[in-house]
């Protein structure tokens, strides 16, 4: 069942989903707002012949920063890694989902392209996807809102939440965008 404003006032008025920062006004009908980080991973295309996701390829990437003053651009076709500027803790209990704002996605932005489930028991920045499927440029501005996280109540916690050392999560705690684990075969 997906939680209401009230619903989710309530979460985090008892700190069991917690945003940090955040800001009450952030709180929409059904989901939370989350705001642009300053940190981007751009694909260096120079580097590899091709990506192997079964390999880790370290300086595949490159951490660049962007201001409000010195914005990131991104072009057209164009894919990076971006993060929100909140750390998001969910208990084992709720399951959340990321999605682009209207606004943005009426531009051409998309923030994800398969990572926009965020599992019980996640504590960390989220790590965006983002696209630009216009014919433009956009201006990305660190600060700027770019999502919004809806919350869902589970029939049950979950017996393993996200980072229980069985399951070896990957990303739990991550601060910043965060480069690809590499897949197992």
């Amino acid at each position: 069942m997906a939680l209401s404003d009230v619903d989710i006032r309530q979460q985090i008025a008892a700190g069991r989903v917690v945003l940090d920062p955040f800001n009450p006004q952030d709180i929409q009908p059904a989901s939370i707002d989350v705001h642009l980080g300053e940190q981007f991973r751009v694909f260096r295309q120079s580097r590899y012949a091709f990506i192997d996701p079964t390999k880790e390829q370290e300086d595949l990437t490159e951490l660049v920063c962007a201001s409000v003053e010195r914005p990131f651009i991104l072009h057209p076709g164009e894919f990076v890694l971006g993060t929100t500027a909140e750390c998001v803790t969910i208990p084992d209990d709720i399951l959340a989902r990321i999605e682009g704002k209207s606004s943005l996605g009426r531009i051409g932005l998309l923030i994800h392209s398969t990572a926009g489930y965020v599992d019980p028991g996640w504590h960390g920045y989220l790590t965006l996807e983002l696209s630009n499927v216009a014919n433009l440029p956009i201006l990305l501005r660190p600060g700027m809102k770019i999502g919004q996280i809806a919350l869902e109540e589970m029939s049950s916690p979950a017996a393993l939440p996200y980072g229980s050392k069985q399951l070896g999560s990957h990303y739990q705690g991550q601060v910043g965008p965060t480069a690809a684990a590499p897949l197992s075969l």
